[in-house]
């Protein structure tokens, strides 16, 4: 196997290639006697290149973004690394709301490839830049991040009498860790009270390894096709 450059090593989509990367990848030629720009499939697979994936959960005060905030959010890695963040009572108070959590997010995605959720086509995905455009933030455009999501691969694989994530989990797994929070929980998270914030967090760690397990059992029956977040 040929040794990369330590500036080339986690590069897996052209479209986020630097000025140094990209002149790497002209000078570069595959076996087809291309550049690595015009064959970049080649580079992936002469370099046996993998992607890094990010498993995403979401919690929020609201189902519109328009009315509720990101109170936290979590993100599990192959290797069981976990990163998360949540809104403080002190984001609230100065009146930041999920400025500061949402950002943290969208740069942990960045470190990866592939962003891997459950029903996160229709809601974390758009929730998280819903809320990164109202803040201003840079959220990551088109083509620069790969999506699945296991909602619709649970959809379109098997055929269960629901395909919410503990439900799949139950089915493939055998069991789910998934927990419960009662109501007046979620809004005393969104207030800012610490307690209850810890619990929202708590909940949103135990829906990844779920994710995550419920992904690699649907995986030898899907396709990972290149959808953009």
């Amino acid at each position: 196997m040929k040794t990369l450059p330590k500036f080339m090593q986690n590069l897996i989509n052209l479209k986020n290639a630097n000025s140094q990367q990209l002149d790497w990848l002209i000078k570069q030629k595959c076996e087809h006697r291309h550049n690595f720009v015009r064959h970049f499939n080649c580079f992936i697979k002469e370099y046996n290149i993998k992607e890094k994936y990010a498993f995403l959960d979401i919690e929020t005060s609201n189902l519109k973004a328009d009315f509720g905030i990101v109170l936290c959010w979590c993100i599990q890695d192959e290797e069981n690394n976990i990163y998360y963040d949540y809104t403080t009572k002190e984001d609230v108070k100065k009146g930041y709301e999920d400025l500061r959590c949402v950002d943290s997010c969208i740069d942990t995605m960045k470190k990866f490839n592939r962003v891997i959720g459950h029903y996160s086509t229709y809601f974390d995905i758009p929730f998280l830049r819903t809320r990164a455009m109202i803040h201003g933030l840079d959220f990551p455009e088109y083509g620069t991040i790969w999506h699945t999501d296991v909602w619709k691969m649970a959809k379109t694989k098997l055929c269960l009498h629901s395909n919410r994530q503990d439900c799949v989990a139950e089915s493939l797994q055998g069991k789910t860790i998934k927990t419960r929070i009662d109501h007046p929980s979620w809004r005393l998270a969104a207030s800012g009270n610490a307690k209850a914030m810890e619990e929202v967090v708590d909940h949103c760690m135990h829906d990844v390894p779920d994710l995550k397990e419920n992904f690699y059992s649907l995986l030898p029956y899907c396709k990972l096709n290149k959808s953009s977040i």
